[in-house]
C-alpha cells in the first residue's frame, strides 16, 4: 500500500483551510511528490461546499485521527490543539501557515513557511509564482476562494497588499468577476437555518488555552446579525454544554455582519469579565456589539490573549 503524505488544515474547516490543502496537494504533484494527499478534519461549511460545487470536486478525504510516524504536512495552523488527533506523534515535514506560532514542537527540522498575509492561499499563490508554475484555472478558482473568506473580500483588517494583488491575479487567469463571485460565494456561508446550535457554535471554531485559562473563539457570518439573536436561548444552551464538557473558562461567539462589517458577540463563561476588559464593554443579556470587528486573528484573539 502506497505511504501518503496527508496535507490538512485545522479543525472545524475553513475555506481557507480546505482550499489550502487542495492547493498545495496539487503544488507538490507538479513538483513531483506524488505522495501528497488533500484531507480534512471536519465537515466542509456551505461556503466551502458552494466553491467545490462550483468546480465540481470532491471533498478532501476526513481524516479521523493520524498514526504514529504519518507523515503530515500542515496548512493554515500549526497549534496541536486545532489539529488532527495523535499530531504529537507524527512527522510533521512541513508547515504553511498566516497565524502566530504556539503549542508547536517537532523533534526533527520541518519546511516552514509563516507570513503574516491575510490567507494561507495567498502564501501558496507566491509559492507558485517562485517556482514559475502556471497557475490553472481550477487552481486559481480555489486560491481566489480562500482570500475572499479569509479577507471577507478584502475588507478584513487582517488583509494585506499580497492578498489583494494575489487575487487581482488570480481573478484574471480565473477569468471571474471576483466581487460577484465572492458576494455569492459569502452569502452561500450565511445561510445558517439548518444547523443545531451546536453545530452553529462549532461550524468555526478555534479552541485556546493560557495561563492555564481554556476558551473558545467561535465565529458565524451573516448578512442580519439579528436572524442568529433569535435563537440566542438555544444557542446559550448549545455554549453552556461545550463549556461543562470540555471543562472552558470563557466561550465568545462572534456573529459577523459581512456587508457592513460589524460584530455581535455572545460570551458565556467564569472568565466573561476577560472579554469586558479587552473591548472597554459591558456585557448585557450576555452580549456587547463591537463596531468594525470581523477578524478574530486580528482584532478578536489579540484583544482577548492579552487581557488574561
Amino acid at each position: 500500500m502506497e505511504e501518503k503524505i496527508l496535507i490538512f488544515g485545522h479543525k472545524n474547516p475553513d475555506t481557507d483551510s480546505i482550499c489550502s490543502a487542495m492547493v498545495k496537494q496539487r503544488l507538490n504533484r507538479r513538483m513531483g511528490y506524488t505522495k501528497c494527499h488533500a484531507g480534512r478534519l471536519g465537515n466542509l461549511n456551505k461556503e466551502t461546499k458552494y466553491v467545490l460545487n462550483y468546480l465540481n470536486l470532491e471533498e478532501p478525504e476526513l481524516i479521523e485521527k493520524v498514526e504514529e510516524g504519518q507523515e503530515v504536512i500542515l496548512v493554515d495552523h500549526n497549534e496541536f490543539n486545532q489539529s488532527a488527533e495523535g499530531i504529537e506523534k507524527a512527522k510533521i515535514i512541513g508547515v504553511i501557515d498566516h497565524h502566530r506560532i504556539a503549542n508547536f514542537e517537532t523533534s526533527e527540522p520541518l519546511y516552514y513557511t509563516a507570513r503574516p498575509y491575510g490567507c494561507t492561499c495567498t502564501i501558496l499563490y507566491k509559492e507558485y509564482k517562485q517556482r514559475d508554475l502556471e497557475i490553472n484555472k481550477e487552481e486559481a478558482i480555489l486560491m481566489a476562494s480562500a482570500i475572499i473568506s479569509d479577507t471577507l473580500l478584502l475588507k478584513s483588517p487582517t488583509t494585506t497588499e499580497h492578498d489583494k494583488r494575489a487575487l487581482e491575479e488570480l481573478g484574471k487567469i480565473a477569468n471571474i468577476n471576483i466581487t460577484e463571485y465572492g458576494l455569492e460565494m459569502l452569502k452561500a456561508g450565511t445561510d445558517l437555518d439548518d444547523f443545531s446550535a451546536k453545530e452553529l457554535i462549532n461550524l468555526d471554531a478555534k479552541s485556546l488555552n493560557k495561563e492555564n485559562i481554556k476558551y473558545v473563539i467561535a465565529q458565524v457570518n451573516t448578512v442580519s446579525i439579528e436572524d442568529v439573536l433569535k435563537r440566542q436561548k438555544e444557542l446559550e444552551h448549545a455554549i453552556e454544554e461545550e463549556i461543562k464538557e470540555k471543562g472552558l473558562d470563557l466561550f465568545v461567539l462572534a456573529i459577523t455582519d459581512i456587508l457592513n462589517s460589524n460584530s455581535e458577540i455572545l460570551v458565556l463563561g467564569k472568565k466573561s469579565e476577560i472579554v469586558e476588559t479587552a473591548f472597554n464593554v459591558k456585557l448585557e443579556n450576555n452580549r456587547a456589539f463591537l463596531e468594525g470587528v470581523v477578524s478574530r486573528k486580528k482584532q478578536l484573539l489579540p484583544n482577548i490573549d492579552k487581557n488574561i
